[in-house]
């Protein structure tokens, strides 16, 4: 009877804690799902879809401005930007649209958040007042410590964890070079030569750490225009489009033709096989995709307003849901490629 007694209380236990694990992952889709921004209910918000388009459907549903939305690497959390507090910060969500929650007690503008691979810490563009300059800050979930990194914006986290992608701006001539950052050493690399002309924003990396993805403008501004009438006059503007390269800055590959506007805000797929990237169409801006080996162009979305971002979570390539204690310690780049 006493044998039996402790084989149900163990069983029971076993219940109990199968229960807590299977929690805080149930909220993680179980299907591919990407979010986005779209302004199309009057304001900015948080969107959810299908990776062919469909079944969108609001997730914040708030009267502020919500965007810049991504996903944890395990796909149960999702880290934003709302102004709903009267300044731009970062928030975070449950994917069923639970609740809402401030990552930060102190009052600061911060956006363009980026997930370190293992999901413990996000970095972020941080200003500290108006005229202050942007800086890229990291800080570990739950404590609330932030660390300077690096004088910059647009951070985007390697999937091996060691370096952090992001723009430097200089004021004088605008320029924009997308520039990696050791995590670790601090030290610094610039993406392409020296000599590549100074337009790149929104870097991405591939799954495998080895490439990156950005847009990027390769043309010289005309020599007659004048930045007191137009800093970036639209024949200009409109030839900023995507690219690929090594993570080495060699292999350089034009992804998207510079015909009509400007494409902006790549990222990809978690198997690398897709790009999405926002781009102006008839006036409003819109979401496509690209298969990166058929060449073949999908337009996702086609509400009037400003649809743009996007970043793509696959439960395929995620952490398993089963408790594995050996992979807790693992690089999260590494279980991807397995």
């Amino acid at each position: 009877m006493k044998m039996k007694r402790l084989l149900v209380l163990a069983i029971s236990v076993l219940l109990v804690l199968n229960a807590s694990v299977s929690a805080l992952f149930a909220k993680a889709p179980t299907t591919p799902k990407i979010l986005f921004t779209s302004s199309r209910d009057g304001n900015r918000e948080v969107y959810i879809m299908n990776p062919d388009g469909s079944e969108k459907m609001n997730l914040t549903k708030h009267r502020s401005n919500d965007l810049n939305a991504v996903w944890s690497p395990t796909g149960d959390q999702i880290l934003f930007v709302s102004d709903r507090d009267g300044i731009r910060d970062l928030y975070l969500m449950d994917p069923d649209r639970g609740k809402v929650r401030r990552v930060f007690k102190k009052d600061s503008y911060r956006g363009d958040p980026t997930w370190s691979p293992d999901g413990k810490q996000i970095a972020y563009t941080y200003a500290d007042g108006i005229g202050a300059g942007f800086f890229i800050h990291i800080a570990t979930l739950g404590e609330q410590e932030e660390e300077l990194l690096v004088r910059g914006f647009y951070p985007a986290w390697s999937p091996d964890g060691t370096e952090i992608a992001y723009v430097t701006y200089t004021p004088i001539g605008h320029t924009r070079r997308v520039t990696l950052i050791d995590t670790r050493t601090r030290k610094q690399k610039r993406l392409l030569p020296k000599e590549a002309m100074d337009w790149q924003n929104g870097p991405s990396w591939l799954p495998t750490a080895d490439k990156l993805i950005f847009s990027w403008n390769k043309h010289p501004l005309p020599p007659d225009h004048d930045p007191l009438i137009d800093r970036f006059p639209p024949e200009w503007r409109n030839k900023e489009t995507i690219y690929t390269v090594n993570r080495d800055g060699t292999d350089l590959q034009q992804l998207v033709d510079e015909a009509g506007s400007h494409a902006q805000y790549p990222t990809l797929s978690p198997d690398g096989e897709q790009i999405l990237y926002t781009q102006e169409i008839n006036g409003t801006f819109q979401i496509f995709k690209l298969d990166a080996n058929s060449g073949v162009r999908t337009q996702l979305t086609h509400i009037v307003g400003r649809n743009f971002g996007g970043d793509w979570f696959d439960p395929a390539y995620t952490l398993p849901v089963s408790p594995q204690p050996q992979l807790l310690t693992t690089t999260w780049g590494d279980v991807k490629k397995q």
